[in-house]
């Protein structure tokens, strides 16, 4: 896992901001699966927003620590109800931002 330093969240904010939530977490809340989804998207992107809803039970704050307990990813943002979510992928051709933000 990279440890992102200042200049790393900076430029992966930027290459988010354009980006829309991928997933939404709801009533459900948090479970095992959700996770698990956010780990198989990790792998094909990187880098990604999820919404919290207005109906989901779950706050801002439980959910970057929850998630930054249970996966490999890393919140790089929280704008509102939205998380920005990076981690690097194992499958070398899907390093997209992570072979850049190690040059950083």
């Amino acid at each position: 896992m990279i440890e992102l330093r200042g200049k790393q969240k900076r430029w992966l904010r930027a290459q988010a901001h354009d980006m829309k939530p991928l997933f939404s977490i709801g009533k459900q809340g948090l479970s095992e699966e959700w996770l698990d989804q956010l780990g198989d998207a990790l792998e094909k992107r990187e880098l990604f927003k999820v919404s919290i809803l207005s109906n989901s039970d779950v706050e801002v704050a439980e959910l970057k620590q929850a998630i930054e307990a249970n996966s490999e990813l890393q919140v790089v943002q929280t704008i509102g109800h939205t998380l920005v979510l990076f981690g690097e992928s194992s499958d070398r051709e899907n390093r997209k931002y992570s072979a850049t933000v190690q040059k950083i």
